[in-house]
């Protein structure tokens, strides 16, 4: 991604945040107004001028100004954040307020009170990831239709009827009050979860990595770990697994963008930065007594962080583990990953008993990875015609290019062995 993307998208989420706590969330539109006035002006005075040496704050500062000349056109028109309206009314407090609520905490808090917000209990999972990915990441409607293969019409939709849902109330959520913060943190991780997943192992149809939604989902778990109540061993975990996870985003896939397996990745490629602050993050998530899905999962990545390759791998612990998350949070890819393990601890002839024994496998029926599994298991016990057969049926499923192309190659690689058994025979 472009460097000035990525600013961009950092900064979209942190203006809005702040624009949102001034006007409040029922002018949600004119805060994105605002922040869509001050992108046009940078490009027009960057495009002559050149980038200037802080970006983020030339863009703050003309945020700040566009903020002032939107109430001053529209004083008597709307009504804005109850707490600060009274304030905002008066030529005399109203640039003092501004820029009290652009400083750097201010922001930080108000990123928080947004990002609690998007995930309103009455919206859907789906909405929440949405509104995050639209408000706080700077992401268009066509790039989240394109992250979730869907519709841009549908997408459209879903967030504005989640807009609908947060114009009720006229304030961003109060993250200093611990009860409201509890009942609502899991939905927040959940949110940030599927985001990070999403980039790491989604289903978009350009590219099966979008590594700019794993940073975004980092970046604001980080800004939740940043505030004392967000501050939770499952928080901690979450972080952790993001990190452990994006230290393989680089080896994920080769120079022609097709995805390689955990097999063939380049170990030397891992960020070994990212894998040690991984696993500081997971020492912090052992606090108290809560065991949670991303405890595990995090484990799981761990394991595979400090293997030097994949016979080095403790797959027994790794059984283990998901056999834990099993017990959590059970779903047939839980279950595939832990045959697939299996398959590496005893051989291939149980991983596949294992997949044959997979409750509710009919879920799995589109996911391209389900069949190729199966294709990986022959392969490793020599029966090439059926391992060729699985990976001819993944590639109909594949989703994007780099599957296409992984998968590919795995039906090739069992007609090159095929071939290889015939000239032995003659």
């Amino acid at each position: 991604m472009e460097l000035s993307d990525h600013l961009f998208r950092r900064e979209a989420g942190r203006m809005i945040a702040a624009l949102t706590r001034i006007f409040g969330v029922h002018n949600l539109g004119l805060a994105e107004d605002v922040v869509q006035e001050a992108f046009c002006r940078a490009a027009e005075v960057w495009k002559f001028r050149g980038v200037p040496d802080n970006p983020s704050a030339w863009l703050m500062a003309t945020a700040k100004n566009c903020a002032l000349d939107a109430l001053r056109r529209q004083r008597t028109a709307r009504s804005y954040a109850p707490e600060l309206g009274r304030y905002l009314e008066s030529e005399w407090t109203r640039a003092s307020i501004i820029e009290e609520q652009f400083g750097a905490n201010a922001i930080r808090d108000d990123l928080l009170r947004m990002m609690f917000s998007c995930c309103h209990p009455r919206l859907a999972e789906e909405a929440q990831v949405a509104l995050i990915l639209h408000i706080l990441c700077g992401f268009s409607v066509g790039e989240i239709a394109g992250a979730f293969v869907s519709s841009r019409a549908a997408i459209e939709k879903r967030i504005t009827r989640a807009k609908a849902v947060l114009a009720q109330s006229k304030k961003l959520f109060d993250v200093a009050a611990a009860a409201e913060v509890a009942a609502r943190l899991p939905a927040v991780q959940r949110a940030l979860y599927l985001l990070f997943n999403e980039g790491y192992h989604g289903a978009c149809a350009e590219t099966a990595i979008r590594a700019e939604l794993c940073r975004e989902a980092m970046r604001l778990t980080a800004e939740l770990l940043a505030h004392p109540l967000g501050r939770t061993p499952a928080s901690y975990a979450l972080a952790a697994l993001m990190a452990l996870d994006a230290a393989r985003l680089q080896a994920r896939a080769d120079e022609a963008g097709a995805l390689l397996s955990l097999i063939d990745q380049d170990r030397t490629q891992w960020d070994q930065e990212l894998i040690g602050e991984g696993l500081k993050l997971l020492e912090l998530s052992a606090a108290g007594a809560d065991l949670t899905a991303y405890h595990v999962e995090a484990a799981i990545a761990a394991q595979h962080a400090r293997a030097a390759s994949v016979e080095e791998t403790d797959w027994a612990t790794i059984v283990e583990l998901y056999e834990t998350l099993s017990a959590i949070r059970p779903s047939p890819i839980v279950a595939l990953n832990r045959a697939i393990a299996i398959g590496q601890r005893d051989g291939p002839e149980r991983g596949l008993d294992a997949i044959a024994a997979i409750d509710g496998a009919d879920r799995l029926a589109a996911y391209p990875f389900y069949p190729a599994a199966r294709g990986e298991m022959e392969l490793a016990r020599g029966e090439k015609d059926a391992a060729a057969e699985h990976f001819r049926a993944a590639l109909a499923l594949a989703r994007n290019p780099s599957e296409r192309r992984f998968l590919q190659r795995r039906v090739e690689a069992c007609a090159s062995s095929l071939g290889e058994r015939e000239k032995s025979r003659g």
